[in-house]
């Protein structure tokens, strides 16, 4: 058998689990499912290549990091993205969410933010167009790894680049201050209340954080695969798959989650086809849901 769908799996479950983090934070502090986080992903790949864009109409063609397609203009390009679109859901919230979570009104919230992802994707479609977009359009070779898995210098970068980025947003959610108050608010936000935490500064932290990952995650995929406005709506229901099957508020059980997903749709193409990718993954899913309702890592609600 061929192990290739292995390290695809990884790859692209690390990309669904980083995703799914900004997804699960969401619903666990602010209590809704933020369908437009998808398109923060793609909004972001698009910012970052604006940024590169003007970076190199500056400084003219820089070369590559070492083995990687792409040098170090990107790096810098994504870090000014990600304050861009953490900045971006921040305003997103201030204009239409926090106004109708201040009424009550939560199913419409969800609502809304289908409409917020329809109206911010139909934007990326009128300012870019629906033509795919590359940061690079070097051709890289794949180097072999063992047992036929052959895997390019940019997925390896990607892979360390993910696990920098969970590692340092769970030190940040068990050691910091902002990230014990989130939790706290995440586990009982009446009693988060009583005690005198800031819930506005928590809200804010969110959106900053979830903005900045779903960024990440988007220019991740727009290296490894190319930049299209349909690519968060494509990344939206994995995501939302791995939050709930981690468990709701479990940064580690999104990122477990994202890879076993990742892993069971690769899986689907090398053994079943590639019309069974999505469906494997949701069988899975609903298999976990019915033995523990509360996910992998999640506890139940109070």
């Amino acid at each position: 058998m061929n192990l290739q769908f292995i390290a695809d799996g990884l790859i692209s479950g690390s990309l669904i689990g980083l995703g799914a983090i900004g997804v699960t934070l969401t619903y666990s502090i602010l209590r809704f499912s933020n369908f437009a986080h998808g398109d923060l992903m793609a909004w972001g790949a698009y910012a970052a290549l604006t940024v590169l864009g003007a970076i190199s109409a500056l400084l003219g063609t820089v070369a590559p990091i070492g083995m990687l397609s792409f040098g170090w203009p990107l790096v810098v390009a994504a870090l000014v993205a990600m304050a861009l679109v953490g900045g971006m859901a921040l305003l997103l919230d201030w204009v239409l969410f926090a106004r109708l979570r201040a009424k009550g009104q939560s199913i419409i919230v969800v609502m809304a933010s289908f409409g917020a992802s329809m109206a911010l994707r139909s934007l990326l479609e009128f300012s870019f167009t629906s033509k795919p977009e590359y940061f690079s359009r070097a051709i890289q070779m794949a180097l072999p790894v063992g047992f036929g898995i052959r895997v390019t210098p940019d997925q390896v970068a990607m892979l360390l680049v993910t696990l920098v980025l969970v590692t340092s947003m769970h030190l940040f959610m068990s050691r910091s201050q902002t990230g014990r108050e989130m939790r706290a608010y995440s586990q009982n936000p009446a009693l988060a209340r009583v005690v005198g935490i800031d819930v506005a500064r928590i809200v804010r932290a969110t959106w900053l954080i979830g903005g900045a990952l779903a960024c990440a995650a988007g220019i991740m995929v727009g290296v490894l695969v190319q930049i299209r406005p349909l690519m968060g709506l494509d990344m939206l229901l994995p995501m939302f798959a791995a939050a709930i099957l981690g468990g709701i508020g479990s940064i580690p059980g999104a990122v477990l989650a994202g890879l076993i997903i990742g892993l069971s749709e690769a899986a689907a193409v090398q053994l079943i086809g590639a019309e069974w990718r999505a469906g494997a993954a949701f069988v899975i899913l609903m298999a976990v849901l019915l033995i523990r309702p509360a996910g992998l890592f999640g506890v139940s609600e109070r």
